[in-house]
């Protein structure tokens, strides 16, 4: 798309991709933060640029996180929207779904990663994809690396603040990002060495008001101007300088 236009010499705003980080500290490993990453991750069954789809967990975090966050996952009612009760629809078409499921299978089938949540039964006719959460995967492998678009939780362990923020920032994506934390510090210095164009502190969706640009860095966007807000405005306007003079 900018390639396009770009030849026919006109201004873009094209969004790329994402794979947007959850760093979750020791501290923070309570009812609310599992509420946000499930959320984040599961909402829209994962099918929206800002799901929160790998959870870098540092120190002793991830021993008690990941059983809390499959335990949840595991009693999201899927079913069509219209039904009463229902937390999770399907994903959007059959084709989305064997792109989900071959990520699945593949990583299953690696033994790379653990298997905290399996997939599960799903109800019939509909594109439907089990939520489906590893812990331990490498970061350099699809799981964490790749935007699978669907009900896909990768769980990283990291050792300390610094490699969370290092794993985060090795990703081509830069879109959103957010750290779960009680302690100050750790927001200040994940908020300033973070790579992303929105980052969030103990929110699991990283989304700014309208009247704030939205949009990533890197190959999360193409183009000099971000979505909404000023950026938006100064994107549909073709500004014009007038140079006058008035002699006497």
């Amino acid at each position: 798309m900018q390639e396009r236009a770009v030849h026919a010499h006109k201004r873009v705003q094209a969004l790329g991709g994402a794979k947007n980080y959850l760093v979750v500290m020791p501290d923070a490993v309570d009812d609310a933060t599992c509420d946000a990453v499930i959320s984040a991750a599961f909402g829209g069954a994962g099918q929206r640029c800002l799901a929160g789809s790998v959870v870098v967990a540092v120190g002793r975090a991830g021993d008690a996180l990941g059983p809390m966050l499959a335990d949840a996952a595991a009693k999201l009612r899927l079913g069509r929207g219209s039904d009463e009760g229902v937390e999770m629809g399907p994903v959007v078409s059959d084709d989305a779904l064997a792109r989900v499921t071959g990520y699945v299978e593949r990583a299953i089938a690696s033994g790379g990663a653990r298997v905290l949540l399996e997939p599960r039964g799903v109800p019939d006719g509909g594109a439907f994809a089990a939520p489906v959460i590893f812990d331990h995967v490498d970061p350099a492998s699809e799981l964490a690396r790749d935007e699978i678009f669907g009900p896909v939780l990768a769980i990283v362990r990291a050792s300390s603040l610094d490699e969370a923020i290092a794993i985060a920032n090795g990703s081509r994506y830069g879109n959103a990002s957010s750290i779960f934390t009680r302690d100050g510090g750790s927001a200040r210095t994940f908020a300033s060495r973070i790579e992303v164009g929105m980052a969030g502190i103990n929110v699991g969706i990283a989304a700014p008001m309208a009247f704030f640009p939205f949009g990533g860095v890197k190959d999360s966007i193409f183009g000099d101007l971000r979505c909404h807000g000023k950026d938006a405005i100064a994107f549909y306007t073709q500004q014009r300088v007038v140079v006058s003079r008035w002699p006497a």
